[in-house]
C-alpha cells in the first residue's frame, strides 16, 4: 500500500486527487475482468491537513451548517457538498485526515469491517496517549466517555465505496481549532461537543508525525498491510 502524506492542501485539489486514484483502480477491475486478467489494483493512503473547510455529506441536511456564506467568508473557510456517507464536518489545520483509496477486495468485502477497523485504528492510537476513547452505539467515529453528560467526538468517519474500492476516511482532531465546530452541529448530532487531543492531554500542541506514525502502524496491523512510502519529499 502505497502511503504519500501530501502536507496542507486545499480540499478540492485533494478530493480531485482522490477521485483520480479511486477511478483509475476501478477501471483496473474493470479491465481486469473484461481481459479475464489478474492484474494487482493499487492501494493507496493519503494524509493531509486542509485549510478550513465544511464538506457535507450526500444524506446530509445544510441546516447543520449554522452560518451564511458571507459568515464563511469572513472566517475564511469553504463549503463543499459530497459523495461520502455522513453529514457534516469540519476540516482545518491541525487535523490529521485520512483517505485511504483501497481496493477491499485485497483484504475483505465488508464496509461495515472497514469502518470498525478504521475506528480501532485511532482508539489503539489514542489508548497510546492513556485516553479511553471508544465507539458509540449508532454514531460513526470516535469518541470519549461514552454514555456520559461529558461524551465527546475526538474522530468523525465517512467513506464512499464502489465495486468494494473506497474512498473519503477519517479526521482526527490533534492540535484542531475547536473554535470552528461552533459554526456546525457536528455530524447532525445536537448536544454531543468535539474535542482534540492536544486539550484532552492539556498540551499547546502534539506532534503530528508521531500521531500519523502510531496511526499507520495500527493500520498496518489491522489490515495485514505492507505499507511504503510514496510521499514526494519537498526541498
Amino acid at each position: 500500500m502505497q502511503i504519500q502524506d501530501i502536507g496542507l492542501k486545499d480540499y478540492k485539489e485533494t478530493w480531485d486527487y482522490q477521485d483520480e486514484l479511486f477511478k483509475g483502480v476501478i477501471d483496473l477491475k474493470i479491465k481486469n475482468r473484461r481481459n479475464t486478467s489478474n492484474s494487482p489494483t493499487p492501494n493507496y493512503f493519503l494524509l493531509v491537513e486542509h485549510p478550513h473547510v465544511y464538506t457535507l455529506g450526500k444524506s446530509g441536511d445544510l441546516s447543520n451548517l449554522l452560518i451564511s456564506e458571507k459568515k464563511l467568508a469572513e472566517i475564511d473557510a469553504t463549503y463543499y457538498k459530497i459523495n461520502r456517507g455522513g453529514d457534516i464536518t469540519y476540516h482545518g489545520p491541525g487535523q490529521i485526515v485520512g483517505y485511504p483509496i483501497i481496493d477491499l477486495e485485497n483484504f475483505f468485502t465488508d464496509i461495515h469491517k472497514y469502518l470498525r477497523f478504521l475506528e480501532e485504528m485511532v482508539i489503539r492510537t489514542l489508548n497510546e496517549y492513556d485516553l479511553k476513547a471508544e465507539r458509540s452505539d449508532g454514531e460513526t467515529g470516535v469518541w470519549l466517555d461514552v454514555g456520559t453528560p461529558f461524551a465527546r467526538k475526538i474522530c468523525a468517519l465517512g467513506v464512499r465505496a464502489s465495486r468494494w474500492v473506497t474512498m473519503h476516511g477519517f479526521a482526527l482532531n490533534v492540535n484542531t481549532n475547536l473554535g470552528y465546530f461552533d459554526h456546525m452541529i457536528p455530524c447532525g448530532i445536537k448536544g454531543k461537543t468535539v474535542t482534540s487531543l492536544n486539550v484532552e492531554l492539556g498540551k499547546k500542541e502534539v506532534a503530528m508525525d508521531e500521531v500519523k506514525e502510531k496511526l499507520l502502524k495500527h493500520f498496518a496491523v489491522l489490515f495485514e498491510a505492507e505499507l511504503i512510502d510514496k510521499t514526494v519529499q519537498k526541498s
